[in-house]
């Protein structure tokens, strides 16, 4: 062998296949500038040359197979940093997020809180004393600084989801609605009913509309004329008969339109009879008013003279008679009665109960809505007499239901015999009604209605 083959043999005879991991290793040593390389190699790889790409194409294997790469320690620690960059911001972007939904979901919450607080509480301070002899203070509990709410907040957008029939609403708003609804000449008592179903069917009904208490022009009228009558009559009777006993209506004028507008839409509802019963407050007004029963005879009972042969029966004095008459409304005709009450107060309530459960018998009405009872109390005695609250405790029995009952409370803020704080212990005469989850509804007319 020449001296030339035995050196280039001497160059290259460590380039062995054996040898080839050993070779990968170093030339990976010298592409990274690795400062482990042996200077020899460093030196022999330099002079390789073109070569060196050749070498590499044979050291990283086929185009096909996997690739080597070497992890660069550096490089993925500013990648880990990076990251973890990343990470903190989008974690704070999370926290403000979360932080912003949690706010909004708190004042929804608080929002809620108060609109059920003024459905609960709001008819304590509704405008119920046409006298104004009551002043009732402003509750902390209605107020929306009770719930978290600062005057900076008043125009902020909440999300209600539907409750009182908005999406959306700021508190100023909200306040203007609860407070027209709830706290104005009507006040709402319903929360203590423990059926749900009964409980949303009411409040629907009261937050249905703002405009629910917008009357026609014929409905204005009609109410106007129904006033009008009942002051009229009790002028007269007060002037012409001064100092004759008449348990005048004076101050609760208002019962004559509203039992005129409880018969009309019986009328409508295929009642076919209306019971009525009550004591002696403005009995003589219901019977010339509603009932219409003739002035002349009406009138010649104050001066003395009392058929005998008639039905009504003799001797007992003209604030104790009954009446019936057939009244028309747009084309339906409805029976309204008025039972005789020559007893004490209260005492016709079961009377009228017991008539009304034998009517719908009569008339096979065995979903009880063909004959309806209306019981009219004066404030002291319905809060005051047994019998009310034994009606009550009764009224859902199998044998005493009668389908449902009004109640109309006449009451007195002047007073007969005592002040309304001295004949009771709860705020309303109309709290015994609760016994059984009756809706209550207060107005400023004097008139307190309830329905069980």
């Amino acid at each position: 062998m020449s001296s030339s083959k035995n050196l280039e043999f001497e160059k290259t005879s460590f380039l062995s296949k054996s040898n080839s991991a050993f070779i990968e290793q170093m030339y990976l040593k010298f592409i990274n500038k690795d400062d482990d390389l042996p200077k020899s190699w460093k030196n022999y790889f330099e002079e390789i040359g073109d070569e060196l790409n050749i070498i590499a194409k044979e050291i990283n294997g086929p185009s096909w197979g996997p690739t080597k790469n070497r992890i660069d320690i550096d490089e993925l620690e500013k990648k880990i940093e990076q990251e973890d960059e990343n990470l903190s911001n989008n974690i704070h972007q999370v926290n403000l997020n979360q932080l912003s939904s949690s706010k909004s979901n708190e004042d929804s919450i608080k929002a809620v809180s108060m609109i059920r607080s003024y459905r609960q509480r709001g008819h304590i301070i509704a405008k119920l004393d046409p006298l104004e002899l009551l002043k009732s203070d402003y509750l902390e509990e209605l107020h929306p600084e009770s719930f978290g709410f600062k005057k900076e907040d008043y125009q902020k957008q909440i999300y209600l989801g539907g409750i009182i029939n908005k999406k959306q609403s700021n508190i100023k708003e909200i306040l203007t609605f609860l407070k027209k609804t709830y706290c104005g000449p009507i006040g709402y008592e319903y929360m203590h009913i423990s059926n749900p179903t009964e409980r949303k069917w009411f409040r629907d009904r009261i937050e249905k509309s703002t405009d629910n208490m917008n009357f026609t022009k014929n409905g204005k009228e009609a109410i106007l004329n129904k006033l009008i009558q009942a002051e009229g009559f009790e002028r007269f009777l007060h002037k012409k008969y001064v100092g004759t006993k008449r348990f005048g209506l004076d101050g609760g004028e208002s019962l004559i339109p509203a039992l005129e507008q409880i018969i009309k839409i019986s009328s409508q509802s295929a009642v076919k009879e209306v019971k009525i019963g009550m004591s002696h407050r403005g009995r003589l007004n219901v019977l010339a008013n509603v009932l219409q029963k003739s002035y002349k005879r009406i009138f010649n009972e104050f001066a003395g003279e009392i058929n005998a042969s008639s039905e009504e029966g003799a001797g007992d004095v003209k604030y104790h008679l009954g009446a019936s008459s057939n009244r028309d409304f747009d084309g339906n005709s409805v029976h309204v009665s008025l039972t005789d009450n020559p007893s004490h107060l209260e005492a016709v309530n079961p009377v009228v109960l017991g008539q009304t459960r034998a009517k719908q018998f009569f008339h096979k009405d065995k979903e009880r809505n063909k004959v309806i009872p209306i019981l009219i109390h004066g404030d002291a005695a319905f809060a005051g007499q047994g019998v009310v609250a034994e009606c009550f405790a009764m009224s859902g029995l199998p044998g005493h239901n009668t389908g449902g009952t009004i109640h109309i409370i006449v009451n007195n803020p002047i007073g007969f015999t005592t002040s309304p704080r001295f004949a009771r212990s709860s705020p309303y005469p109309s709290d015994v009604a609760k016994m059984v989850d009756a809706p209550i509804i207060h107005t400023n007319g004097g008139l307190s209605l309830i329905h069980i």
